[in-house]
């Protein structure tokens, strides 16, 4: 498995000023566009910190690109046939949550992942990273609660769930154990 924890912000740096400098934006428009400080692209643009899946989904969506959309372009495209020991492996620094990504193409609408959310721990990401995506999850192992908007699912193992139109949505993992739990992704 490609493990891209230890050269991600070197990348994620190099392909945030990239794709920042393509459309023509200035720190402080891509800022504007994510939602987020200034100074906080001004440090993961120098590689000063490793951002986390909340903020990487934000700039992620004023690119126009799904979180997996911008992983992929920061380390490189693959081919059609992804084996196990190639599948980029990312960490959130902030709540432990692993990030699989085992399929992903820029010329394919599908996307899947494999997420481990530690036990104990939530990952709240916004509306604006479901907007041009449709999504379903289903649980592998232990418990998943999600809050959609005002809805509270509980999600077990096997248990799948369509998402419903854009909002803030908190993964959380109240149990005793890892969650483990895939998410296919199509783009709109």
């Amino acid at each position: 498995m490609t493990l891209i924890i230890d050269n991600t912000t070197e990348l994620i740096a190099q392909r945030v000023r990239l794709e920042r400098e393509v459309r023509g934006w200035s720190q402080a428009e891509l800022a504007a566009h994510a939602g987020v400080s200034k100074a906080a692209v001004s440090k993961i643009e120098r590689g000063e910190v490793s951002p986390t899946a909340a903020l990487l989904v934000r700039l992620a969506g004023a690119f126009d690109l799904t979180l997996a959309g911008l992983l992929l372009r920061a380390e490189g495209e693959g081919g059609r046939l992804i084996r196990a020991d190639e599948q980029p492996l990312w960490q959130d620094p902030g709540s432990g949550y692993r990030r699989t990504q085992v399929f992903m193409r820029p010329d394919h609408p599908l996307e899947l992942v494999r997420v481990e959310l530690p036990a104990g721990r939530r990952v709240t990401l916004p509306a604006s990273s479901y907007a041009q995506i449709r999504q379903v999850v289903l649980v592998q192992s232990g418990e998943l609660t999600l809050l959609e908007g005002q809805e509270r699912h509980e999600l077990h193992a096997g248990d799948c769930l369509g998402f419903g139109p854009p909002c803030e949505v908190t993964f959380v993992n109240g149990g005793e154990v890892p969650c483990t739990y895939l998410v296919a992704l199509a783009r709109r």
